[in-house]
This record gives structure tokens, C-alpha cells and sequence, in this order.
């Protein structure tokens, strides 16, 4: 996973370790390898690379309590026992030489390791649910690692000769693969997040597709383009096929009858996902949908944070100061935001908080505004109590509008009213940090329009408030206002305020 790719990640809620750890015990796959760590004994018999004994897999699946008419269950079970094996779970002792002759066997029969079960074992009982998904994650890199394997079918087509795998005639570059799998988990965890809305985001998978083989800036899709589409889209069938029994996804797998036309479904639902108006719902989820559980989320940050990549979780910031919360909630969304200052506020003394807040708010650096923005949101979160704290910054220049706001808000009354100076500062530094929060937005030649009709003459007055963002304000509302004559006294007012900078 590329930190290049995605250098910071919206913020993410996640459940609680204990949460997670129930959720990881119950993913079928590693509910299935802790059985069978639990059933391996002396008796059991491993191959060369730590596999079980063929003979030996209907045994585990009855253990396993699958079906025994199941063509598929020695492969069940053969799956989870590797993952037992990977994770640690089940220690195995590889055969040494000819071990059937040297017991008395057979000459020529093939030679047995043991296995028994595992130290870390212990832990899915005994553990803390810390211990519990360090298994887990273990057994998801397993996991992916099989995913980035192709099918057996193309494995045997492109063996030589000499039995090896002919990679050139697989067109398969197992590097490559992983690389390309992390990249598309990668941004199934950005949409994910993406507007906070993790619970429910289900993705189509055309969509997730074409987000990592249609180049960027493209904009009708060439055949050849769609092609590819639809070639990723029945990879990734396969693959999310496989990481849905860990626990990592929740998937609708492809509607078997578009299998025998891919080319123009896979195209028809890349643009179903670009604009959903076009088809129902039902019909785009017939082209696979997919959607990361809780776990998945935990077990993809902690992928992308191993990788270098900035991917925040709502609720870390809760032991940090008002400085290190307000400088990373500046960049978080709204909602996001919110909820990491509602985390942060819990416990602690209100009016001591509010102090420490209004601190961290003071600044004429650039992200100042924004900042303030967020330490108003935050002190909406107080009560009566923090009266004192607000009141000591009445007479600051960058902090006395928002308190007086605050105060008001909260029927405080004997406040003094503010200076002039203080007032334009104030609709400055708000609309500079809405520009700086959501860009230029539907609302805000409203918020434009409502803060210029309450002052006479504001633009004789604004270009002269000392603010680092009158200029960039001033232009904003030369674009943006909605009455014509106000945006060009604005972009008149802005022309001053430049011309007395320089």
C-alpha cells in the first residue's frame, strides 16, 4: 500500500479491540484454523511444505463438522489448515528423508512430518483481544497472499516442461499482483470512509474496478479501457470470494448469468456506478457489491499504517493537547470532526478545556481561521462552567468575537459590546475559515450575502482589517456574491487591501 498514494486518509471509527477480537473469532476461516489447531495431535501427519496428509483432510473436515457429500470440503478444510499454520496456531515438524523406511515402511513411501498444536494457541483463550487480532492479521495476510495466486486451472496451463511455473506464459508477476490487490484495498478503504458513512458503503464492483484501471482524467471509457474493467471485475470476484471468509468483506459475488457476457455488462456497470440514476439498485448489485466489515477496516488501516500511510482513527487524538487536536481536526469533515472533539472533551474539566482550546486557536499563520472554527465547535460542547475561561479573552483581537458569540449564545449578560474592528475581523476570519473548510460551496454566498446586508459601508471598512486572509476573503466575495453591485465593490475593496500590502 502506496503512502504515496494516498498520503492522509479521512478519519475512521472504529470498534473497540474487544469488538473486533469477537468479530475476528467468528470469521469462519480462522474459527475453522482454531479447531483444527485444537484437533492436531500425534497422530497427525504433515507433508513437506506443512500440508496435512491427504488421507487425513476427510477427518478434518468431519471435525470441522462439514459435509461430507461437500466436493469442496477437503479444500475447506485444507485452507483452514494452512491458516492455522501460517498464523501459528499449529506447530508442524517437517519430514526429514525417507522417514516410512527408516520406521519400517514401505521403501518409496512418501515421508511424514507431525504437527501439534501451537504456543500462540493459548492466546485465543487466555489473550488479550490485542493478542486475538495479532492472529487475525496474521491469518488475513495468509490469506492475501493465496488471493494474489491465479486460478489452478492457469497455474497448470503454464507449467514447462520441466514442471516449473512459465510466469511469462501466466502473464502473472507475483509482485505485481500483491501490489495491485493492495492498491485495490486500498481505495476500497478511502470510498469506504469517505463522508463517514462506514457502516453501510457498500461498493459496486465495477466501480472499484475501473477506480484502479481507468486512468485519471479520462473521460468516456475506450473499449479497450472497459475491457480491462471487466477483466479486473472477474479478478476480483475471485479474490473478494476468498477474503470474505476471514472476516475482511461483506460480498455479493457477480450474477453468474452476466459471466457469459462481461465485456458489455462490465461496461454497462462502471456506468451505473458513475451515475446510479440510470439503473436501481438491484440492478447495479447484480455486478457484484462489496463492503468492508469493522474488522475489514481495522485489519486495511493497520495494513496502510504499516506502509507509511496516514490513516487517522477517530478517538486518538483523546489523550493529546488542544494544539495537536485542532490542527488535525482542521482537516478532518465536518461530521468527523465532531465526533474526534466530542471524544476529546469527555472527561476533562470543561472550563480548563475551553481554556486550553481558546489557547491553541490563536495564531495569524494561515491555518488560524479553520482552527478557530474548530475550537467554536468545540466550545458549543460546554456548558455554564466554562464562563470564566471565555470571558479572559473578551479583549483579544482573534479571540473576543467568538467569545462574545459563545456568550450570547448562552444568555451570559453585562458583555461589552465589540469594537467596529473587531466585528469585520470576525466576518473575515469566519469566511475565511469556510473557504478554508469546504471550498467555495453553495451556502457561501449566502453566509456573504447575510454578514454584508447587517453592516453599512463594509467594504469602506473591511479592506482595512489587518487580517492575512482580508485579500483572498475580498476576492471570494468579488466571485461569489450573489448581488452584482456588492461583488463589485468587493473586488473594488480587494484591489485597496492588495494595494496596501505592497
Amino acid at each position: 500500500m502506496s503512502a504515496e498514494s494516498h498520503p492522509t486518509l479521512p478519519p475512521v471509527r472504529l470498534h473497540s479491540d474487544a469488538e473486533l477480537a469477537r468479530d475476528a473469532l467468528g470469521a469462519p476461516l480462522f474459527a475453522r484454523a482454531v479447531r483444527l489447531a485444537r484437533w492436531a495431535g500425534p497422530a497427525t501427519r504433515v507433508g513437506v511444505g506443512g500440508e496435512l496428509a491427504a488421507d487425513q483432510l476427510p477427518g478434518a473436515a468431519a471435525h470441522l463438522g462439514l459435509d461430507a457429500g461437500d466436493e469442496n470440503a477437503a479444500g475447506y478444510a485444507s485452507r483452514a489448515w494452512r491458516v492455522a499454520v501460517d498464523t501459528g496456531l499449529v506447530d508442524v515438524t517437517e519430514p526429514e528423508g525417507d522417514t516410512a523406511a527408516e520406521e519400517g515402511g514401505e521403501a518409496g513411501e512418501e515421508p511424514y512430518g507431525t504437527a501439534a498444536p501451537g504456543e500462540d494457541l493459548a492466546l485465543v483463550t487466555g489473550g488479550a483481544p490485542a493478542d486475538v487480532l495479532g492472529l487475525w492479521r496474521a491469518a488475513l495476510e495468509a490469506v492475501l497472499a493465496d488471493a494474489a495466486v491465479p486460478d489452478l486451472d492457469g497455474l497448470v496451463d503454464a507449467l514447462d516442461a520441466g514442471g516449473e511455473i512459465d510466469f511469462d506464459r501466466l502473464d502473472w508477476n507475483p509482485g505485481r499482483e500483491a501490489d495491485l490487490l493492495d492498491e485495490v484495498l486500498a481505495h476500497l478503504y478511502l470510498l469506504s470512509v469517505a463522508g463517514g458513512r462506514t457502516s453501510d458503503r457498500q461498493i459496486p464492483l465495477p466501480v472499484l474496478a475501473a477506480s484502479v484501471v481507468v486512468p485519471d482524467g479520462m473521460g468516456e471509457p475506450t473499449d479497450a479501457v472497459l475491457e480491462q474493467v471487466s477483466d479486473a471485475m472477474m479478478r476480483l470476484d475471485d479474490q473478494f470470494r476468498q477474503l470474505e471468509p476471514i472476516g475482511l468483506v461483506e460480498f455479493r459475488p457477480v450474477d453468474e448469468e452476466l459471466m457469459a457476457r462481461p465485456d458489455e455488462d462490465a461496461g454497462r456497470g462502471d456506468r451505473a456506478g458513475d451515475d446510479e440514476d440510470d439503473e436501481d439498485d438491484e440492478d447495479v448489485s447484480r455486478y457484484g457489491m462489496v463492503r468492508l466489515t469493522p474488522l475489514g477496516l481495522y485489519g486495511i488501516r493497520a495494513r496502510m499504517l504499516e506502509a507509511g500511510v496516514d490513516a487517522p482513527a477517530v478517538g486518538e487524538l483523546a489523550g493529546k493537547g488542544a494544539d495537536a487536536l485542532l490542527d488535525a481536526v482542521s482537516s478532518y469533515p465536518e461530521h468527523a470532526a465532531q465526533a474526534e472533539i466530542e471524544q476529546w472533551m469527555a472527561g476533562r474539566e470543561p472550563s480548563a478545556a475551553v481554556a486550553e482550546l481558546l489557547a491553541a486557536a490563536r495564531g495569524d499563520d494561515e491555518g488560524g481561521p479553520l482552527r478557530r472554527l474548530r475550537c467554536q465547535q468545540a466550545l458549543a460542547l460546554a456548558g455554564p462552567e466554562a464562563e470564566g475561561a471565555v470571558r479572559a479573552v473578551l479583549d483579544e483581537a482573534e479571540l473576543g468575537g467568538l467569545a462574545r458569540v459563545w456568550l450570547a449564545e448562552h444568555g451570559v449578560t453585562g458583555v461589552p459590546a465589540p469594537a467596529p474592528e473587531m466585528v469585520f475581523w470576525l466576518t473575515v476570519d469566519t469566511i475565511a475559515a469556510q473557504l478554508a473548510a469546504d471550498g467555495e460551496t453553495e451556502e457561501l454566498p449566502l453566509l456573504m450575502e447575510t454578514l454584508t446586508a447587517h453592516h453599512t459601508g463594509f467594504f469602506d471598512q473591511v479592506w482595512r482589517v489587518r487580517h492575512p486572509s482580508t485579500v483572498q476573503v475580498l476576492e471570494a466575495m468579488g466571485r461569489l456574491h450573489p448581488d452584482r453591485k456588492t461583488a463589485k465593490e468587493a473586488r473594488k475593496a480587494a484591489f485597496k487591501a492588495r494595494s496596501r500590502r505592497s
